[in-house]
């Protein structure tokens, strides 16, 4: 695990606060560990292009894709 050397001040609500560490102290985990997971994720979430379109590009490039004749079909596939 690298090294922690920077703090990160956020100001929130204080009723905010509360309910974080609440949450945070009710599945054992401490908050700090919290942040830096949700931080990695929303880095990942938008990082271009992200590792779910990569993948997806991955697919077409083997052929490993379904086409659709129109919406209405595309919609009856995914069952909308």
């Amino acid at each position: 695990m690298a090294k922690k050397e920077v703090q990160f001040l956020v100001n929130v609500e204080p009723e905010l606060r509360d309910q974080f560490l609440a949450v945070a102290a009710a599945a054992h985990q401490p908050p700090e560990r919290i942040m830096r997971d949700l931080i990695r994720a929303y880095i990942a979430q938008r990082e271009i292009p992200n590792a779910e379109t990569i993948a997806a590009i991955a697919e077409v490039e083997r052929g490993e894709f379904t086409t659709h004749s129109d919406t209405e079909e595309l919609f009856r596939t995914l069952g909308i």
